[in-house]
């Protein structure tokens, strides 16, 4: 189907507004930042959530920052450990802010939002190493965040989503048992983003590569900043950055993933939500029609980014009953 006529209406207009300016893979990577950063600041006020503080755990390299939520502070929550979307350049705590404050209110859960490491200051798999960090700290001191440690889910967005699949397989090696693993529109197979490849393209890397919200030649800028002058091929076909890859999908964390109609890693993510389906993990998958990849943060203006959100929360309520 075309392009759902609410997000259509929402394309032409920031097409008129942003004539003129350069495209993500056209900025260096502080200005790319800032431009993300103020697409969320033109989404309009966020949710008031009883307890916000941003404090640091320790990490692999120092410090990592992190964003705890809290709807109910006096009570004990499952907690859901988020890693932000950005291809793992952009994208930071405040990018996501408003969908953490949703999914706190909304679960209601303790959200303890991830500020890994971004490329190129940082390669992989410096990313990677933070979310685990993260997740094992939290996991081991729950307690201190008003949390549960019996109920624990992890979650994130595009390269977020890629991040949380990489912590369930890892977190199931060490026995760490999570509830979820909320996936949405997970990267799960970098091959497709090595500049100039082509053998393993999947088919919506073609139909979708200049889709709007996210192009095949940002993909590209993501994934070179990403690998920096390491071995591209050798860090596509890293496991940890293409999770489609891992010898074995079976035993880890039931999912819910949601893929869009219009996104370059749709099939990347229909493919992850096949791959554990037949190793017998408990899927939950809805491929949206007619939109395109950032649905999730589009929740102001669209309709189905609403629905989304609403999906996802059902899902993060289910895993903790």
């Amino acid at each position: 189907m075309p392009l759902h006529p609410q997000t259509q209406a929402l394309v032409d207009s920031m097409a008129t507004a942003n004539e003129g300016r350069p495209d993500t893979h056209e900025l260096p990577p502080d200005q790319a930042r800032a431009g993300y950063q103020a697409l969320g600041n033109m989404l309009g006020p966020v949710p008031e959530v009883t307890s916000v503080a941003d404090r640091t755990i320790p990490g692999p390299a120092g410090d990592i920052p992190v964003r705890v939520y809290s709807p109910q502070p006096d009570n004990t929550l499952p907690v859901v450990v988020y890693f932000h979307g950005g291809g793992w350049v952009i994208g930071d705590l405040e990018t996501h802010d408003r969908e953490c404050r949703l999914l706190a209110n909304q679960v209601p859960c303790v959200v303890v939002a991830v500020d890994y490491r971004l490329a190129p200051e940082h390669p992989f798999p410096a990313s990677h190493d933070d979310s685990w960090a993260a997740t094992q700290y939290v996991a081991a001191n729950a307690a201190d965040f008003g949390g549960d440690d019996a109920r624990i889910a992890v979650a994130g967005d595009s390269a977020g989503g890629n991040l949380s699949a990489y912590v369930a397989l890892t977190a199931r090696d060490a026995g760490l048992d999570l509830k979820l693993q909320a996936l949405i529109y997970p990267a799960t197979d970098a091959r497709g983003h090595v500049p100039g490849t082509s053998n393993t393209m999947r088919q919506s890397l073609i139909d979708n590569q200049d889709a709007p919200f996210l192009t095949l030649a940002s993909m590209h800028y993501f994934f070179t900043h990403l690998a920096g002058e390491q071995n591209h091929d050798e860090v596509a076909g890293d496991w940890r950055l293409s999770p489609l890859l891992a010898d074995s999908h079976a035993g880890v964390a039931p999912a819910y993933i949601a893929t869009c109609e219009y996104d370059p890693i749709r099939d990347e993510g229909n493919d992850y939500a096949k791959a554990l389906s037949e190793a017998g993990v408990a899927v939950q998958h809805k491929q949206w029609p007619g939109e395109p990849h950032l649905l999730f943060q589009l929740s102001p203006i669209l309709d189905d980014g609403k629905a989304l959100i609403a999906e996802t929360v059902a899902a993060l309520q289910q895993a903790f009953a």
